[in-house]
């Protein structure tokens, strides 16, 4: 008795199916963006370059423990009224030098936005909620001073320049937008140290 061939299944199809699910699965997943705290790293020093001395008045110190707990100016102190306290030592003006500050011009505060310096220092057992708050507030003590001077200068907010530069259906001058939102970021500089 001859033996009869088996009927041959067409597995060219299939490839093609395989091929365009893939497709269909590459072109409609999304990818998660990551995001995170946007710090800018100081540069790396020469061996030959001096040490910067910094008053010690023109620092803001600001520490966390490992309970949640914060200390500034060796004072302790809620997260809410942290914002206020770093507006008030950022726009101090304490040598007169800032003609655009508002603050008390404290002699024993900051001499000058440009001098004053953030210092923040937390403990490992500090949890990520605080931490994320306290920076929030120190960066909203930032952005609260750069839109207050925008909105002086040019009657638009900080934050609102930096969004129009960024959109590219924004129709303007966006050479001299950039120009005014670094003058404003040179006014108030953002220096905030994460103390080790």
């Amino acid at each position: 008795m001859a033996k009869r061939a088996a009927p041959e299944v067409n597995a060219g199809s299939m490839a093609d199916i395989a091929f365009l699910l893939l497709i269909f699965f590459l072109v409609t997943t999304t990818m998660e963006k990551d995001s995170g705290i946007n710090r800018k790293l100081p540069p790396i020093q020469d061996d030959d370059q001096e040490d910067v001395i910094i008053k010690q008045k023109n620092i803001f110190t600001v520490l966390i423990n490992g309970k949640d707990q914060m200390l500034v100016e060796d004072e302790l102190m809620q997260i809410k009224d942290l914002r206020a306290a770093a507006v008030e030592f950022l726009d101090n003006g304490g040598d007169g030098s800032c003609t655009y500050c508002k603050g008390r011009r404290n002699p024993k505060s900051s001499d000058n936005p440009d001098k004053a310096i953030i210092s923040l220092k937390n403990e490992r057992e500090t949890s990520y909620e605080t931490y994320i708050s306290v920076q929030n507030e120190l960066v909203g003590a930032y952005n609260e001073l750069r839109n207050r001077r925008a909105q002086e200068q040019f009657g638009t907010s900080f934050l609102e320049m930096q969004k129009n530069y960024k959109d590219v259906q924004w129709i303007g001058n966006k050479t001299k937008l950039k120009e005014r939102i670094d003058q404003i970021k040179l006014e108030y500089p953002m220096k905030l140290s994460e103390v080790q």
